[in-house]
């Protein structure tokens, strides 16, 4: 079934054409990831065939029976609205009988709009599907649905709009950059959602992982122009390179044609003949293939490090707090030359809080961080540049060095410096304002590096950059001489830079963990596995053919299984008998809720092991 097509679209900005002539379609159960290059347009593209922008040529047609949503990379909301009005703004009927509910909950409503509500999810069968809701608003971190969304950060705000567009769950989803702002455990969590369901999705995000894992179609946007892979990611990287190929020579034919046919336009009499038109005609279209412009110089990070002394720094006994919430509790740390460490954890709970202690400006509670004399930092932080609008490019750099020393020892001029971060001449002279924000990110990371650090902070660096970017960044990074700390949602990033992982595990406790972060999350599966082992019984068996008995606890605990069973389901009927008689106060209300689901969680539980061992005996 066809979803969504669109024809011969074009878009320009500023007299320059983004794409021209693209055509698109969308079928069910397809999950496609948009790729290119920061600046191609991709996020154009997904607002076009969202229906927020249109195109100036080309047309989209949506299939009138499916509803879209949207995920923007910047959401917005109502500000005067509350979490919940925002979550459940749509127009399903249920989602309005759960808004109703949730707000008697959180609000202080009387006992008997509480009540009321109560009935009405019990009319439309709406609990399961609240418990859906509730994971979904759990699992993005949402935890006050009384807040107003004015007070939200960014970052709240995008998980506020990506909940809202699960609850809602649309036939098509269009999610711009969705793991941005989302810790490990949220990304892992959406990522299985995402590829396990038959959900059709167009997405665009520079998580590698998440792409590889979800998307089964790639869409390359690359100079105007629309690749189609089908496979995943790994798939896609593959046939973009013999893809590359391929043009280079065909460029490359085109251009020493080119010179040829030139010669002969030169020599040429102005009157010409039919013959010779076609061949003018053929000579223009050569013309056009030939300037196709190739990638911009390779982005080359590879700047001196200042000479690292014996020590680099010393935490002893470390502790911060805010409030009541402590963040970090009595931590020690020897830091080494070329440590290469990452940190894991769920947002809140204290990663930039570390990273801030490191480089002072916060300052610890108890305890004593010690930085060595030849330890130089660079830190590269979430809030981004602290720079004027209304400075140039070439100016910003140009106020910390006008020449820049190279790792193998040779100096060039700041512009050049420049145009190896791919910022053309053109480009230098740029106001900061008219950057993108992965142009921003890049001239951010150029000016730390032109300080040549020796012990490099970075503190989701990923963010805004494209690919192609990212993977250059990680050529540098691996060559780097001096000593690494990251934070990063970019489990692929992660992987390739780091040695052991710092795992901010709540209450302070931080875990120095042997190993990248995959390691990581394979040694918790393997806990977690080891937790639900049952334990190994011992029965004796007469052949090998013979059924395991029942051992002789096993056998008590099958005979008294039913009995528990029958008093949950009495109790159960009970508290249900009482909600539905009207009689108690809000609080009562509210407690016998709780408590049946409570009693529904252990009748699951109890009832699985009854089946267990039924069939034992």
């Amino acid at each position: 079934m066809n979803f969504l097509s669109a024809e011969s679209l074009a878009k320009s900005y500023n007299e320059k054409w983004l794409f021209k002539n693209l055509s698109i379609g969308i079928s069910q159960g397809e999950k496609i990831a948009l790729v290119g290059i920061n600046g191609s347009g991709k996020s154009t593209l997904l607002n076009i065939l969202a229906g927020k922008i249109t195109p100036d040529e080309g047309k989209v047609v949506t299939n009138k029976d499916i509803k879209v949503g949207y995920l923007n990379q910047n959401p917005e909301f109502e500000g005067n609205h509350t979490v919940t009005e925002a979550l459940f703004a749509g127009d399903n009927h249920i989602l309005s009988v759960i808004r109703e509910y949730e707000r008697c909950l959180n609000e202080g409503a009387t006992s008997e709009q509480l009540q009321t509500a109560m009935e009405k999810m019990d009319d439309l069968k709406a609990w399961d599907y609240e418990q859906k809701v509730k994971e979904i608003i759990t699992k993005m971190g949402i935890k006050d649905l009384t807040q107003k969304i004015g007070n939200l950060s960014g970052g709240q705000k995008k998980r506020v709009a990506m909940a809202r567009l699960l609850i809602e769950e649309p036939d098509l989803l269009i999610m711009d950059e969705p793991t941005n702002h989302l810790d490990l455990d949220t990304i892992e969590w959406l990522e299985n959602m995402l590829s396990a369901q038959n959900i059709t999705l167009l997405l665009v995000t520079h998580d590698r992982y998440f792409l590889d894992k979800v998307a089964n179609t790639i869409y390359e946007l690359d100079n105007g122009k629309l690749f189609t892979y089908k496979g995943n990611y790994s798939y896609f990287v593959e046939k973009k390179a013999e893809r590359e190929i391929q043009t280079a020579t065909e460029l490359d034919k085109a251009k020493q044609l080119l010179k040829k046919e030139l010669d002969w336009m030169r020599k040429q009499p102005r009157a010409r003949g039919t013959k010779a038109k076609s061949r003018v005609d053929a000579f223009y279209d050569l013309q056009e293939k030939a300037s196709v412009v190739k990638a911009g110089p390779k982005l080359e990070l590879n700047v001196q490090t200042t000479r690292q002394g014996g020590k680099v720094y010393e935490l002893d006994h470390v502790s911060k707090a805010y409030g009541q919430k402590k963040l970090i509790d009595n931590f020690s740390y020897t830091f080494k030359k070329k440590d290469r460490i990452g940190i894991v954890g769920k947002n809140g709970i204290g990663k930039s809080t570390f990273m801030n202690l490191l480089t002072g400006i916060v300052t610890p509670d108890t305890g004593k961080i010690d930085k060595g004399q030849t330890t130089t930092v660079g830190y590269f932080s979430q809030d981004g540049l602290e720079i004027k609008e209304d400075r140039r490019v070439i100016e910003v750099v140009k106020d910390i060095a006008e020449v820049i020393t190279l790792g193998t020892g040779e100096t060039i001029g700041i512009s050049k410096f420049l145009e190896h971060f791919q910022f053309t001449p053109a480009m230098q002279y740029t106001y900061i304002s008219k950057l993108s924000g992965g142009e921003k990110k890049r001239l951010q990371l150029l000016k730390i590096l032109v300080t040549n650090p020796n012990f490099l902070i970075l503190d989701e660096p990923t963010n805004d950059l494209d690919i192609a970017t990212l993977n250059v960044l990680e050529e540098f990074l691996q060559n780097f001489n001096g000593s690494l700390l990251v934070v990063s949602h970019d489990r692929y990033f992660m992987d390739q830079l780091v040695d052991h992982v710092f795992v901010f595990e709540g209450e302070g406790k931080i875990r120095d963990f042997p190993g990248n972060y995959t390691d990581y999350r394979s040694w918790m599966d393997e806990q977690e596995l080891e937790k639900t082992k049952p334990k190994p019984v011992s029965v004796k068996v007469k052949s090998g053919d013979e059924k395991k008995k029942l051992s002789y606890n096993e056998k008590k605990e099958y005979e008294s299984i039913e009995k528990e069973i029958a008093e949950l389901e009495l109790k159960k009927e009970g508290l249900l008998t009482k909600l539905n008689s009207g009689s108690g106060n809000n609080e009562e209300l509210i407690k016998w809720g709780k408590e049946i689901a409570t009693i529904t969680d252990q009748l699951e539980e109890k009832s699985l092991r009854w089946l267990e061992l039924s069939e034992k005996a």
